[in-house]
């Protein structure tokens, strides 16, 4: 078996840079989007949602320096084109959202499915004795979940 710089085999280590790759390219749509719904939500919570969409991208783009970091680490190149990012992601981009109802359940639904993939990159990095990217990983869907639970309640779920 042939190893990387850091020890894991090349192999496993590739396919977890393209699966991180890909979870950075949902990161990256919803990370604009959230911007989007910062700039451009109205009506009677404005203030509360712009302040909270403004702490979620804030975090999100945290999350993504550390994803393009890990794929560095992994030995590999981070994607970094937002044709990429449009081509690869399962986050639909959203445009014109200034209603508080939709932007929050679609902040919930792009949770869901980063969640998902998390999950998958999860059991992945387990299996190649990756502790870095399970560590990220484990961190990420821990926070996550109870932020859903959160978004959930305040529509009411």
């Amino acid at each position: 078996m042939a190893t990387n710089f850091i020890g894991l085999d090349t192999e496993k280590a590739r396919n977890l840079a393209d699966a991180l790759n890909d979870l950075l390219s949902n990161y990256q749509i919803f990370y604009m989007n959230v911007r989007g719904y910062h700039w451009n939500i109205k009506g009677a919570n404005f203030f509360e949602l712009h302040l909270k969409f403004e702490e979620l991208y804030n975090d999100l783009l945290l999350k993504i320096d550390e994803i393009a970091e890990r794929v560095l680490t992994l030995g590999h190149r981070p994607a970094h084109a937002y044709s990429s990012y449009i081509e690869r992601s399962e986050v639909p981009e959203r445009k014109d959202v200034s209603d508080g109802r939709e932007a929050m359940e679609n902040v919930v639904d792009s949770f869901a499915r980063l969640i998902a993939k998390q999950r998958e990159l999860l059991a992945m990095a387990g299996d190649a004795n990756d502790e870095g990217t399970v560590a990220l990983m484990s961190d990420y869907i821990s926070q996550q979940e109870k932020t859903v639970w959160m978004y959930r309640s305040y529509l009411g779920q």
